[in-house]
């Protein structure tokens, strides 16, 4: 009697355990991709200049299109009409969002 219960008792554990063994481990994080590598598929000639035509044909502006012309507008500092790569690598400020009542505001 003592076994079938000290059976039916670990029967539980064991399923959780090989259950454990199946569920995959977690993916690690994506490293970030170096904005040098990125700038250089970009810059089709090997100019040291990113064009507006070489930025629309990235991959990443072919899933939205409607949004390159803003991205680079804002990129070109100097309004060139082409991208350096300080321009390209430089971090884009997120407009800041109007604080919600009661909150105070953000500098």
């Amino acid at each position: 009697m003592k076994s079938i219960l000290l059976t039916l008792l670990a029967v539980p554990f064991l399923a959780a355990a090989v259950q454990a063994e199946d569920a995959k481990p977690p993916k690690p994080d994506k490293p970030k991709p170096d904005p040098a590598a990125a700038f250089k598929k970009l810059d089709k000639d090997a100019n040291n200049e990113v064009t507006r035509e070489e930025f629309k044909a990235s991959p990443r502006w072919q899933k939205e299109p409607d949004k390159v012309e803003g991205v680079f507008k804002k990129r070109d500092k100097d309004a060139n009409g082409k991208l350096s790569l300080e321009e390209f690598s430089a971090k884009l400020e997120k407009p800041n969002k109007p604080a919600k009542e009661g909150e105070p505001k953000k500098p």
